[in-house]
């Protein structure tokens, strides 16, 4: 039986390798979900912000050509507009976008000055949210333009439920995200663009490591934190044609460490 064109049908596999954006791919999760597209043969466009020697390492690990290097800095109010217009100039459409660049300070509110937790609070927003949102705004309406069924996909945060005491902006700024997430899932599916999220508890990445006690592993009954495989594989999912229909959702991807 053929696949439906039908507008509210499935959408069927793209017959060309994707173009993918991943944000704050210098390392950690970026890297990996930058590895997982390129190993399914898309094109991944590499953006980092202050790690230029990481983010080259990332390339260097990439299979398959036409990959390249973006650099912007999303804290900056014109960063997200610089990062889209690289990435159009460099590729013309845009398939996925992979909001995955973030800060992550500590600010437990009885230890820090309250010049420091307005600026946190500020520099925290305007990375993981603001950055988001505009980088979005302009690929969706890329996506749009081209009649790309594209994908947004947020890597948004375990804290977001959970709650994050000695790091409160972080855990506000990653239920915004997956608010917003859920926002745009709606308006833009009459357009097919599907968008989702998900919430990761504790990953074994370089930023983290300081933090991985044996508490924080037991907190799953794996006795273990994520890979940033894991996480990978899961926004890889979430970017396919086939998961169109998990739109609007965010997959706690946690090891059972939270249940909602």
């Amino acid at each position: 039986m053929p696949h439906s064109h039908h507008p509210g049908g499935p959408s069927t596999a793209p017959d060309r390798p994707r173009t993918v954006l991943v944000t704050g791919a210098a390392r950690g999760i970026g890297r990996a979900v930058a590895t997982a597209f390129a190993q399914d043969g898309d094109r991944v466009l590499v953006h980092w912000s202050s790690r230029r020697e990481e983010a080259e390492h990332t390339l260097a690990g990439l299979p398959g050509r036409g990959h390249v290097l973006l650099q912007a800095d999303l804290a900056d109010p014109g960063g997200a507009a610089s990062l889209a217009g690289q990435a159009v100039d460099r590729a013309g459409t845009i398939d996925v976008l992979v909001n995955n660049a973030a800060v992550n300070l500590p600010q437990p509110l009885t230890e820090t000055p309250y010049e420091q937790w307005q600026r946190v609070w500020r520099h925290t927003m305007d990375v993981n949210v603001f950055g988001a949102a505009d980088l979005s705004y302009l690929l969706a309406r890329n996506m749009i333009e081209h009649g790309v069924p594209g994908r947004i996909v947020n890597v948004g945060s375990r804290g977001a439920y959970r709650g994050e005491p000695d790091h409160p902006a972080y855990g506000a700024s990653k239920a915004a995200l997956h608010s917003l997430g859920q926002s745009l899932a709606v308006a833009l599916a009459p357009h097919r663009i599907g968008v989702a999220s998900v919430a990761p508890g504790f990953v074994e990445t370089e930023r983290v490591a300081h933090r991985l006690t044996d508490a924080v592993r037991s907190d799953s009954p794996f006795g273990r934190v994520a890979t940033p495989e894991e996480v990978a594989a899961a926004v890889r999912y979430l970017a396919s044609p086939e998961a169109v229909w998990s739109s609007g959702t965010v997959l706690d991807v946690n090891g059972a460490s939270h249940l909602r």
